[in-house]
């Protein structure tokens, strides 16, 4: 039965909260590592090799994300999407929590950095299966053709959590250095127990998914999702993988990255390039579903492939307006760069990665196929950008990364088939294999796949 509209809105709602806090607590490190933890964690090296070391453990997240979507993946295609949800929320609630009580490298010696970068995988296990989810609830509870709408709010979650972690941090960043040092900086993971709590409360008031529960009623489950999903959409997961590269890049260097570059070479006010961010993020809460409305009427590829097209464009002139050093024309580059580029590949992008999957392992393909990317590109790129950087002693490098980046996803996405007026509520027989996404799309009829364009 299709959902009202109150009831939608909620569930729209209650997929953005929840993204929301978890991506709180995930860019609340990032932001730490470039700030504190080569401090606090790292004194014994020299400062530059420190900060490496603070990018190297914000890294380890992101290995452990892919575990995530596949563990959760797995739960979440065989057991519903709503609990599995419920669990990563609380998984990264104790995660972040945690990190804000750690002793520092002085009291514990080298248990500090090993206990940080422990809970920085037990993060990354929590929002490696946060993502699938909370894209899977709107999306499965959507119409059809307002797929890329819905399927927008939990993308929102990015921005808004972006928002949340940059405010709070830079609060305390206001503090006496001796004090943010010593306990001004813990507050803001704290703080997110009381985040959790809320999120909690939402999200166990909405209903499981339509799509799964039909496939649960029918048995049309894999029994080990994973190895179905690497069977039958192979093609579809390297999609999604090379679609997100210059997305993914995008979003670290210019929140984790930038940030270091602007305070410690060129030597900028690092709460107010912190504004600049978070207008940056402001901005973009409103570009996410705009994006998300032009793919549900334009279709995935175009939306996205415009949105790949600006970072090949645009790489050069960002950094052109960092080395300025005028903030006013910063916060312009900032914004055009989160809210323009990473907005315009980011909404469509849930619709895009879930609609290539079966039912039977939508959670697990679309885990994967987002969170890989995080190990390949999203968690090395500060990383990089600080070596290429070092070895060059320009942004020149990282422009060109960038550029690079964002040939690869453009033709990505050139290459994969459209998606939008699929039917995702489509449940095989038993005795069946899950269908490739080609396949079931091939099997509509023509009047649901009239004017569907593919490459």
């Amino acid at each position: 039965m299709a959902l009202s509209k109150k009831e939608m809105r909620q569930v729209a709602v209650a997929s953005l909260i929840g993204s929301a806090i978890e991506w709180y607590d995930w860019f609340l490190y990032g932001t730490a590592a470039a700030l504190v933890f080569n401090t606090l964690f790292f004194p014994a090296y020299d400062p530059l090799v420190g900060t490496l070391l603070a990018f190297a453990t914000f890294g380890a997240g992101f290995l452990a994300r892919p575990l995530g979507g596949i563990i959760f993946g797995y739960y979440g295609d065989r057991l519903g999407r709503k609990t599995t949800l419920i669990v990563c929320l609380l998984l990264m609630g104790i995660g972040t929590f945690t990190i804000g009580l750690l002793p520092s490298y002085e009291q514990i010696g080298v248990w500090a950095p090993i206990l940080l970068v422990t809970l920085r995988v037990i993060q990354g296990i929590a929002v490696g299966g946060e993502w699938g989810g909370a894209v899977l609830l709107a999306i499965e509870h959507s119409p059809e053709d307002k797929r890329g709408f819905y399927g927008s709010w939990p993308q929102m979650g990015v921005p808004v959590g972006l928002l949340l972690s940059t405010v709070v941090f830079s609060a305390f960043t206001a503090l006496p250095q001796d004090q943010f040092i010593s306990w001004g900086w813990r507050i803001p993971f704290l703080l997110s127990i009381l985040l959790i709590a809320t999120g909690l409360f939402i999200r166990l008031k909405v209903m499981e998914t339509p799509a799964f529960i039909q496939a649960k009623e029918a048995g049309h489950h894999a029994k080990n999702p994973l190895k179905e999903v690497l069977r039958t959409s192979k093609k579809d997961i390297l999609i999604a993988l090379g679609s997100r590269f210059a997305n993914d890049a995008s979003y670290y260097i210019s929140n984790v990255f930038v940030l270091l570059y602007a305070t410690k070479y060129l030597s900028l006010d690092k709460t107010l390039f912190l504004t600049g961010v978070s207008v940056g993020a402001v901005v973009e809460i409103f570009t996410i579903p705009l994006f998300g409305t032009l793919s549900d009427k334009l279709g995935r590829r175009p939306v996205f492939m415009a949105g790949s097209l600006f970072f090949i464009l645009f790489s050069f002139p960002f950094f052109w307006l960092v080395e300025t050093q005028n903030m006013a024309l910063i916060w312009i580059g900032l914004v055009l760069w989160i809210a323009v580029g990473h907005g315009a590949t980011f909404a469509p992008m849930s619709a895009f990665i879930a609609e290539r999957f079966d039912t039977s392992t939508r959670y697990t393909g679309a885990s994967i196929s987002y969170q890989v990317s995080g190990i390949l590109i999203g968690g090395p790129a500060p990383f990089l950008a600080t070596a290429l950087l070092t070895w060059s002693g320009h942004y020149w490098p990282i422009a060109l990364f960038m550029m690079i980046l964002g040939v690869i996803s453009f033709i990505s996405i050139y290459v994969a088939s459209e998606t939008y007026r699929k039917d995702l509520n489509i449940t095989m027989r038993p005795d069946q294999s899950a269908h490739t996404p080609d396949q079931t799309l091939g099997a509509q009829t023509n009047t649901k796949t009239k004017g569907v364009s593919r490459s």
